[in-house]
């Protein structure tokens, strides 16, 4: 799709105050470096930002030989932004200063059979408005609320297409939400939202060639090549966990077999586990997250079952990863999501050696595989940001007199109201 000079202007905003968070306070000049921009448009877009409310002046700073230099920075209470994370097992709504610094948090268990559309719909809604409630935020200060769905999703439409461990197809999500919730809805799904957090706030920061591992009930691979994030021709670049691993192997909720996925998403390690050991008490059959502690817990004590179900777990992983490795040739591979923070340190040693076995040696000797170093939710973390790339993204430029044209606002009202506060 061939970019317009508005995709190109939003995305330099965008651009701008990634750095200015990252950065904050700093320089037009520190600005222009950072961005690759010229000195005068890097100043006419932080004119915006400020026009906008999202910045502030903060003083000055002084320069070798030159005048001193305006410093500027985020003014946090600018506006709020919210990510939702719904997962296979849960839902996680979490609100945000301008800052990208977690105010409020609420999470709601999603229970077996209770995944149909409109119950998610109404968890989500239920969390989307206690996070605003806790926070005391005014619904005028919302910017926009960015939601994560498993599985394939068409961003400008607000559909999920496809998310195979629910058997949804064709669910108009966004459109279900905005029933509920008053504030600008932005569609994605977690390899995306996680990518997204690792460039901004973690293990990418800085690289121009990272791929992050999302391992949960479902599994993944987020691409940040050349700098910026790597959708796909139809945004679904990174069903990684849908590729093959084992001819003929499991069944898999897709329809193929042998996928990475049932091997080393979260139902796959229990499936490990209970072919290691049928009656092991470390496996609870109907709870994911119980049975991941409990493996973690146990391996950390030097159980033999415990730990020869990581090392299968790790094998199976190390080969999937080798294939990223190879293909792509990344400066770094993060292991992220929620399974890989449980199992932490000892997954992360396995999987190294694993890799390590099968990977070429030149592209392994330029990559790092590391854990997430975020501390709070990548996911909600990384929706935020598509929030916020959405409010940049809904206004025009700037008029006379410092007004902003508006352009266009995302999923349309149709009598919503917005959550008490």
């Amino acid at each position: 799709m061939k970019r317009t000079s508005r995709d190109i202007r939003t995305a330099n905003r965008y651009g701008v105050l990634r750095q200015i968070i990252a950065r904050s306070p700093t320089s037009r000049q520190e600005l222009a470096a950072a961005t690759g921009l010229s000195l005068a448009t890097v100043a006419t877009l932080v004119g915006e930002l400020l026009g906008l409310g999202m910045l502030t002046e903060v003083g000055f700073e002084d320069s070798a030989g030159g005048r001193p230099r305006g410093l500027v920075a985020v003014d946090t209470s600018g506006g709020a932004l919210i990510g939702v994370d719904i997962a296979e097992t849960y839902v996680r709504v979490e609100l945000f200063d301008l800052a990208l610094t977690v105010l409020a948090r609420a999470d709601e268990d999603m229970r077996p059979g209770e995944i149909r559309p409109e119950q998610v719909v109404g968890q989500v809604a239920s969390a989307v408005g206690s996070v605003v409630a806790q926070a005391g935020v005014e619904a005028a200060r919302v910017l926009g609320v960015g939601v994560s769905v498993p599985g394939q999703v068409d961003r400008e439409a607000g559909v999920s297409e496809y998310a195979p461990n629910w058997d949804w197809h064709d669910v108009p999500l966004l459109g279900l939400l905005a029933e509920h919730i008053a504030f600008p809805l932005y569609l994605d799904n977690p390899l995306r939202a996680c990518a997204v957090a690792e460039l901004w706030f973690g293990a990418a920061r800085g690289r121009g060639d990272a791929v992050v591992v999302n391992l949960g009930t479902g599994v993944g691979a987020g691409l940040v090549l050349g700098g910026g994030l790597h959708r796909g021709v139809s945004n679904s670049a990174g069903e990684w966990g849908h590729t093959t691993l084992v001819l003929d192997g499991r069944p898999c909720h897709c329809g193929n077999r042998g996928c990475v996925e049932t091997y080393v998403g979260a139902p796959g390690i229990m499936l490990n586990l209970r072919e290691s050991d049928p009656g092991s008490p470390l496996l609870h059959p109907e709870d994911q997250t119980a049975t991941i502690d409990a493996l973690a817990r146990a391996v950390a004590a030097q159980d033999p079952v415990a730990m020869k179900v990581l090392r299968d777990t790790a094998r199976c992983l190390g080969a999937a990863v080798a294939d990223l490795v190879n293909l792509l040739d990344p400066e770094v591979i993060v292991l992220s999501s929620w399974v890989a923070a449980t199992l932490g340190e000892p997954l992360l040693h396995e999987v190294r050696e694993a890799v390590a076995r099968r990977a070429l040696k030149r592209p392994l000797a330029g990559t790092d595989i590391v854990l997430s170093p975020i501390p709070t939710d990548p996911v909600c973390l990384g929706a935020a940001t598509f929030a916020l790339e959405g409010a940049l993204d809904s206004v025009g430029p700037r008029l006379p007199g410092g007004r902003t044209a508006a352009t266009r606002r995302p999923v349309p009202a149709r009598g919503r109201t917005a959550p008490s506060s």
